[in-house]
């Protein structure tokens, strides 16, 4: 049975694969990512190079910032960005994507196994785009081709849809204030990876050290990364960013770190200056041989506990 969806309801989102052919011969391959409302077939759409998650998060905020907007649930099919598994006859989603929704308040639902038609809506632009924008289209880069990209959907929203028989742009704005209001702050999408701080101030991560500072040492912390950089968390507070080097067997540091470090170490040398020699160890208490109170003790012989003894009824 064909259905149609209520205004800011439902949005379906979806990945195609296109190539480029460069004069040498040599072949590259990009991702068309595609997220459409269903009520007012609004499209957003993105080249990018790769499917990781963060670049698949990174294409949601984009859409929901050109929508001004979150729809209520977003239908996917079984990628692996989305979908794990159906477990006690629930679907099972990524981790990393739930909680993506749950900060921008839409629901994730996935379309059953083998049935393209539940998502046609956006199945069907993937063959508009091609053959109307892609074929012909002489690629330079991957922000030019986004550029003319968008600027050809924009003109496409005021041509008569052929199922709804409106212009997109004026069923959008029909849609639009349905959608809801977006978060206050984007989702952090890049990757989280957990680290323990070994004794000489350093997380290891692919083969290098970043120093981080010293009261860390045994504690965990969370890396994470985007972009070619590395931050370092302790629970929600930004310890320090790095560059990641191009090479291996590298110690990347903050000067202060270290030099904090040794003033610490200087403190405690002049704390604990009585203990054993560099090993910080406090003075041991020595007890006093004179009590701090006096107290008059009254000495009775034994035959004197004999006699209360013979009194104490048996």
């Amino acid at each position: 049975m064909r259905f149609e969806t209520e205004p800011g309801h439902q949005a379906q989102v979806d990945f195609g694969e296109f190539q480029v052919e460069f004069p040498d011969g040599s072949v590259k391959k990009l991702y068309l990512f595609s997220m459409i409302l269903g009520y007012s077939r609004k499209i957003y759409t993105e080249l990018i190079e790769k499917c990781d998650m963060p670049s698949f998060l990174d294409c949601h905020i984009h859409a929901f910032e050109y929508f001004a907007g979150v729809p209520d649930q977003i239908l996917y099919d079984r990628m692996k960005n989305v979908y794990i598994a159906k477990l006690a006859g629930k679907d099972k989603f990524n981790s990393t994507l739930v909680g993506f929704a749950i900060h921008y308040g839409f629901s994730p639902k996935v379309a059953p196994a083998y049935a393209a038609w539940v998502k046609g809506k956006v199945e069907r632009p993937y063959t508009f785009i091609r053959e109307g924008f892609w074929r012909g289209y002489g690629f330079v880069n991957l922000v030019r081709a986004n550029k003319d990209l968008w600027s050809w959907v924009i003109k496409k929203d005021e041509r008569i849809h052929g199922t709804t028989h409106e212009k997109v742009s004026i069923r959008f704005k029909r849609e639009q204030p349905h959608l809801n209001v977006l978060p206050p702050q984007p989702f952090d999408t890049s990757y989280r990876i957990y680290r323990q701080v070994y004794k000489d101030c350093t997380v290891h991560f692919k083969g290098n050290r970043y120093v981080v500072p010293h009261t860390l040492v045994g504690e965990q912390v969370i890396l994470r990364l985007k972009g070619g950089q590395l931050r370092i968390f302790q629970n929600s507070w930004l310890v320090v960013t790095y560059d990641i080097p191009s090479t291996k067997g590298n110690l990347i540091q903050k000067k202060g770190f270290y030099e904090d470090l040794k003033k610490d170490m200087e403190m405690n040398r002049r704390k604990y200056h009585h203990g054993k020699k560099s090993k910080g160890r406090a003075k041991q208490t020595i007890s006093p041989q004179k009590p701090k109170y006096d107290m008059d003790v009254e000495v009775r012989p034994i035959s004197a506990y004999e006699e209360i003894m013979q009194e104490v009824p048996v």
